[in-house]
């Protein structure tokens, strides 16, 4: 569709047919969010498509901060899709709007707020030249470190500029603008809020509530058409910083996020995210064993629970899980379908996102992870499975071995679990497809998930000599 270029030709569209220059602004980005998510709800339409967990909790307050046009701020931790949801808030805003050609400050046509915009206006009358701003451009985002500065985020006198354009330094024309009053017109959110330094939180409820600031002891006036959203993690307030009293009340609402609540919920996000190659399988027992490290995970004093365990850490282990088993089915021409051994492979996405406290760092972080995955195996399994397991259990306890290899062929190892009572018979109640690569998967996270369940024990060894099978783990199975 062609937009009009001019002001001219604007305002004899039907949606500007009757208004005048200087009589009200278009409608505001406030308004454009409130009337577009109105819509939305009245046509039962998506909102915020890929965020999953949050139907009943945190978009119903979303909703009504937007209904009632309100500023707000999400508060939670880690990986709770913070930034995600501030980004799609740009589905709710008009396709495109009009704006003055060349204007700083993205200025309405109607009722310019710069200097510059003004003077455009008065020179050119009705053929002042518009563009046509997209919903992308109207999103501004800034992540808050201690060295942002108020110049960087309001702006700041230049005195060069000023001698150039022979004005006052009082004069708005002689600001160089910093992001915020770039955002005019759509939406700027400020990340982590709470590391800015108080002076410049300062500035931002000035702008909040009355519109005005002061750069450099000069009262500048800037009537921005502009949604201001924050979001912060709870633990810093206390560990880096916090929302100066001030600011946090002029913050309409204050949304808190949290992570998924229920196993269900959360591989529903990890399967979304996760990228895996095209070949490569994922039952349905080791996904919910990789969902479950990271509820176990939140769950264990050994963990700091300020920091939180992301839902980044199923995805990465999902990820590196997943290259483990095309590892392997590139190596050896197995199937790719993903076992408790590409699970351990996983280890460095589990290690890398835990915050320990005292008694984890003694442990240290492989072997806390290693303990999650054994714990979470015995938690599936009990939910998977209720066969009984006394054969399978007095084979070992007379001093069975079993030993299997990561990098061993399916077909081969399938042979040797035959002579372990009831395994088999158990890992196809839990397999799907029936397939040889699945069946041993299934077969592993059994004797995995028994370990878990303190029925099994196990060891590691590892052999020197490449050409002989090096087992994962040993003692009663490994």
């Amino acid at each position: 569709m062609e937009h009009p270029t001019t002001l001219e030709e604007l305002l004899a569209t039907p949606a500007y047919r009757g208004r005048r220059v200087g009589d009200g602004k278009s409608r505001s980005v406030r308004d454009e969010l409130r009337g577009n998510l109105a819509r939305a709800l009245k046509e039962s339409q998506p909102l915020f498509p890929g965020i999953v967990g949050f139907d009943d909790t945190v978009i119903p307050q979303l909703v009504g901060a937007l209904l009632a046009r309100q500023n707000f701020i999400l508060l939670g931790l880690r990986g709770q899709a913070k930034s995600r949801i501030l980004r799609q808030l740009t589905s709710l805003l008009d396709p495109y709007v009009p704006v003055i050609a060349g204007s700083e400050l993205n200025d309405d046509p109607l009722n310019p707020v710069s200097a510059e915009g003004k003077a455009l206006l008065a020179e050119r009358g009705g053929s002042l030249e518009l563009r046509w701003m997209g919903r992308d451009e109207r999103y501004v985002e800034k992540l808050a470190t201690p060295d942002v500065t108020v110049a960087d985020l309001i702006g700041d006198v230049d005195p060069i500029k000023a001698a150039r354009l022979g004005t006052a330094l009082a004069d708005s024309r002689s600001i160089h603008f910093g992001l915020l009053p770039r955002a005019n017109r759509g939406i700027f959110t400020v990340n982590e809020i709470a590391d800015l330094a108080p002076k410049v939180q300062v500035a931002l409820f000035n702008i909040l509530q009355e519109g005005d600031v002061q750069i450099k002891g000069y009262p500048v006036r800037l009537e921005l058409d502009v949604l201001l959203v924050f979001s912060a993690n709870p633990e810093d307030y206390t560990a880096r910083g916090k929302i100066v009293t001030p600011l946090k009340d002029r913050i309409g609402s204050e949304i808190r996020t949290h992570y998924p609540r229920s196993i269900e919920l959360g591989m529903a996000i990890t399967r979304q995210e996760a990228f895996l190659d095209e070949g490569v399988v994922v039952p349905e027992f080791i996904a919910e064993l990789i969902e479950e490290i990271a509820f176990q995970a939140r769950e264990d004093g050994r963990v700091d629970k300020l920091s939180g365990v992301s839902q980044r850490l199923p995805i990465a282990l999902m990820e590196l899980a997943g290259a483990s088993a095309q590892s392997r089915a590139l190596s050896q021409g197995d199937a790719e379908v993903v076992r408790v051994s590409d699970v351990y492979a996983g280890l460095p996405a589990i290690t890398g996102k835990l915050e320990l406290e005292y008694e984890g760092e003694l442990k240290g972080a492989d072997a806390v992870a290693r303990d999650l995955i054994r714990r979470a195996a015995g938690q599936v399994y009990a939910r998977r499975s209720n066969h009984k397991t006394e054969a399978l259990e007095k084979w070992f306890e007379e001093g069975g071995v079993f030993r299997v290899s990561p990098r061993g062929e399916a077909a081969r190892i399938l042979r040797e679990m035959r002579r372990i009572p009831q395994l088999l018979d158990i890992a196809r109640s839990l397999s799907e497809s029936g397939s040889e690569a699945e069946l041993l998967s299934a077969a592993e996270f059994v004797l995995e998930g028994l370990y878990g369940r303190k029925k099994l024990s196990r060891a590691e060894e590892l052999y020197a000599a490449p050409e002989v099978e090096t087992p994962r783990r040993g003692g009663r199975w490994n």
